[in-house]
């Protein structure tokens, strides 16, 4: 594999590592659990998580190397503070298993990004509409409190992030086929493919995994 593609998946694979060590270890120590979710301490993570998405993706291509890797990093930190919620309320086999379906699924849209002849630049801006018609309707949600409309829902950002991965492995391909072999780019695609596969592990789970009694 090419050295920008080698890159942005190892860096995916350490935003993903650290998410995932972070939730397990605050899901096992009692005090943590107690600030971070019986606390303030929540909604300001959750704030923070958007922040850092917000100012990461508008700021990344003017950092340098070393900038973009600690705000990647440090998201991913966060992230699993509050990732934590999945260790406490799942099974962890169910978890695991879940995430080794999604690993799958995620290497398989990725297959098709990179190999398929379509143009996928142009759906890219209809998955981000699809994207934030879905975040309203999950927000209304939130008081219709509606089980079926939330498997719907879940079924439907489950797709929508399988066309983010083909389209952003396809974004990267042509990004390292031109030649450019930039740290900072490694850094973005692998927190685009970061999100993508947290995304599509929850959604998974939310429908599959097993809750602890």
């Amino acid at each position: 594999m090419n050295k920008l593609l080698s890159q942005t998946f190892l860096w995916m694979f350490v935003g993903l590592l650290v998410t995932f060590a972070t939730g397990y270890f605050v899901s096992i120590n009692e005090n943590m659990i107690q600030s971070v979710f019986n606390s303030p301490l929540f909604w300001i993570l959750i704030i923070l998580e958007f922040g850092l998405v917000i100012f990461f993706s508008a700021r990344v291509h003017k950092m340098q190397p070393t900038t973009a890797k600690i705000c990647f990093l440090l998201y991913s930190f966060v992230s699993g503070l509050t990732f934590s919620s999945v260790f406490i309320g799942f099974e962890i086999s169910s978890v695991m298993y879940i995430f080794l379906i999604s690993a799958v699924v995620f290497a398989l849209f990725a297959f098709i990004g990179y190999f398929t002849k379509l143009d996928l630049s142009k759906i890219g801006t209809f998955l981000l509409m699809a994207l934030l018609a879905v975040i309203i309707c999950v927000i209304v949600n939130l008081f219709l409190n509606n089980s079926t409309f939330d498997l719907i829902l879940s079924i439907i950002i489950i797709l929508i992030f399988f066309g983010f991965t083909a389209h952003d492995i396809q974004q990267l391909k042509r990004l390292n086929e031109s030649g450019i072999n930039n740290e900072v780019i490694a850094i973005n695609g692998a927190f685009q493919l970061y999100l993508d596969f947290i995304n599509i592990f929850l959604e998974l789970l939310s429908i599959f995994g097993n809750t602890k009694d």
